[in-house]
């Protein structure tokens, strides 16, 4: 099993005591499918996403990634464990504004030794084989968010984690950008979990789950 979550609870610390965000989440993705994770803002996704990631532990319950428990890993595994297993694609592009638009998208899978591949046919699959040399300043809020799609996929991950990664982009485009984020999936073997409030984008998916006040329901 890729990813497996059980009995996840979290909550966080407010002026009024612990506001409770996920309440005993269990699910499992294996290598090669997708996922969508949906539900209405404040129902715990992206908190969902963030514990997978290792960006923070739960308060109870497992997360195994690829049989590994992420609470018992320090922050140096769990970083590690996002540089050579998880990639991450979110809203925020970060990338790297010194580096033009090949070394962004090689950046990742260099850092993991891996071999990026044909960066020029993946920028060509991403609508960017003309920009190549420029730099993130020089480029629209949509093209660096395929910049950043990119560089995920480039590091060849085994498990893909997205929150809302089409949300800078027009409805074409988002379009697209998702079918390649789940062909390339499919295509290395590897897990597909994506946030997204669009059902029409949920529906492009091999499953769905539902969150509903920290709950699936």
């Amino acid at each position: 099993m890729l990813l497996s979550v059980r009995a996840v609870e979290k909550s966080f610390e407010t002026t009024d005591g612990p506001q409770p965000v996920l309440r005993d989440v269990s699910f499992d993705l294996t290598a090669g499918r997708t996922l969508a994770l949906t539900g209405e803002s404040g129902s715990g996704k992206s908190t969902l996403l963030h514990l997978v990631a290792g960006l923070d532990i739960p308060d109870s319950g497992i997360i195994l990634v690829e049989g590994q428990d992420i609470a018992a890993m320090g922050d140096g595994a769990r970083a590690a464990m996002r540089r050579d297993t998880v990639g991450l694609v979110f809203q925020q592009f970060n990338l790297i504004p010194s580096l033009n638009v090949a070394d962004n998208l090689t950046f990742h899978a260099r850092l993991a030794g891996r071999d990026p591949g044909n960066i020029f046919a993946l920028a060509e699959r991403l609508g960017l084989g003309d920009h190549l040399h420029r730099f993130p300043e020089q480029l629209s809020g949509g093209q660096q968010q395929r910049v950043a799609i990119g560089r995920t996929l480039a590091a060849r991950p085994r498990l893909v984690l997205a929150d809302e990664p089409t949300g800078n982009l027009d409805e074409a485009t988002g379009d697209a950008m998702m079918a390649l984020m789940r062909d390339m999936a499919v295509e290395t073997g590897a897990g597909f979990l994506m946030v997204t409030h669009s059902e029409r984008l949920a529906a492009m998916l091999d499953d769905r789950l539902h969150l509903r006040a920290g709950r699936i329901t």
